[in-house]
């Protein structure tokens, strides 16, 4: 029986998909929830598994195509990898009936197959040909700029695979496409597309403005130090600094409710939720899966969703309910040693805060110059409804918590 396989249901919000990948081609065997292809949105990659166990007996759309939700991609015959499996039996005991000219007969009919093999042993790739990886490699090298012949390949006969694509770059790698003055032309992925154009929407639609300060972070990291073992030993998971910040918004947004609004044309929709966003860095852009409800959520609650989404991003397994909404966003530069910055604000959010690297700097202190751990913050906002005072009395509210944890955790 002929089984289609059909793109998931979109959201509203993704009008379509292209086709990143093929795992499959026609004819191989599939086992029900194996990954077939790969689906690439302006959001996050999708897997589309088998639907049943069977043979992938045509393909109706090539790598690079633009499909839509419910569309069919593939069709499988169901049962067809099982009566092959079945035939090979009969074959191996008509071959083996005289067991005495079986070998003679078998390296009689392997020898030519050897010959025609080396007859139609591919040429070598021309340079920057990318035909010859998997697909995953190709995204690997089209995204990164890396030449497969500038990598030594470990697969078969030679064959550059992903792990050596992905190696290449840790060992700082770089593509040479030749010349004195080497360029190269990729075209940027669904995602990268994305991510420019809602920058763009950013810049052009929103009155933003940046507001500063800085955030002794002493008292932060002695409570770490003093509670981390016991934290982790009830929760599981480390204390980090994200849950302070991401706690320490949601009160904030709690008494600014306008930093946590949003517009929609004449109108601001004003949330009774703190979700935040947190950004989070992969290897295709940067994605900001939501917290969802965070004034409701304890310490270890945001730290443990925070690393599964972590986790997820690296393994590509993001999914578009994890990416939808959000009412305000944290962005952390301080990871990539960040000093100070001005966040871009994701509409329709109308607030993002960002954070930066921490620097034990010289402070006045009660009339002493000592050394304290310091963070400088940043508030990037929709100046059309936040007015100055709220975002900079907001940004005072999170400093404030941050330098007082002992009161935050109690909630005053």
């Amino acid at each position: 029986m002929s089984i289609e396989v059909k793109v998931p249901v979109l959201p509203e919000s993704v009008a379509d998909a292209v086709i990143a990948g093929w795992h499959k081609k026609p004819g191989d065997a599939v086992k029900r929830d194996e990954n077939l292809v790969d689906l690439e949105t302006d959001k996050v990659v999708l897997e589309v598994p088998a639907p049943a166990d069977g043979v992938l007996k045509e393909l109706k759309v090539a790598e690079g195509d633009t499909v839509t939700g419910q569309q069919v991609i593939a069709v499988i015959e169901e049962g067809a990898a099982a009566a092959a499996t079945e035939a090979a039996p009969a074959k191996d005991e008509t071959e083996g009936k005289d067991k005495g000219q079986a070998p003679a007969q078998a390296a009689s009919e392997t020898a030519p197959a050897k010959e025609e093999s080396n007859a139609r042993k591919p040429e070598p790739a021309a340079k920057g040909d990318t035909s010859g990886l998997s697909p995953a490699g190709r995204r690997v090298a089209e995204q990164e700029g890396i030449d497969p012949k500038d990598v030594e390949g470990t697969g078969r006969r030679g064959q550059v695979t992903k792990e050596d694509l992905v190696n290449f770059l840790k060992d700082g790698g770089v593509s040479t496409p030749g010349g004195a003055r080497p360029e190269q032309r990729v075209p940027m992925t669904r995602i990268r597309q994305r991510i420019a154009e809602r920058l763009m929407q950013s810049k052009d639609s929103i009155a933003m403005l940046t507001t500063f300060n800085e955030v002794n972070l002493r008292e932060v990291m002695a409570l770490r130090k003093s509670l981390n073992e016991q934290f982790e030993k009830a929760n599981g998971i480390k204390l980090g600094f994200m849950s302070f910040f991401a706690k320490a918004c949601a009160n904030a947004l709690q008494r600014y409710p306008v930093v946590n609004a949003s517009v929609d044309n004449k109108d601001i929709i004003y949330h009774g939720y703190a979700d935040i966003s947190v950004a989070v860095s992969t290897d295709k852009g940067l994605v900001t899966p939501v917290l969802r409800n965070v004034e409701s959520m304890g310490f270890a609650d945001v730290e443990k969703t925070i690393a599964g989404f972590a986790k997820k991003a690296r393994d590509g397994k993001l999914g578009l309910d994890d990416l939808q909404g959000g009412t305000f966003t944290i962005t952390n530069g301080g990871t990539f040693g960040s000093l100070m910055s001005t966040p871009i604000v994701n509409p329709p959010q109308s607030a993002i805060l960002g954070m930066h690297a921490i620097k034990e700097r010289p402070i006045a202190e009660n009339g002493q110059i000592v050394i304290a751990p310091m963070m400088y913050i940043a508030l990037s906002y929709d100046h059309r409804i936040i007015d100055g005072k709220d975002a900079v009395q907001f940004l005072v509210d999170i400093k404030n918590q941050l330098e007082n944890p002992h009161r935050m955790l109690v909630g005053l």
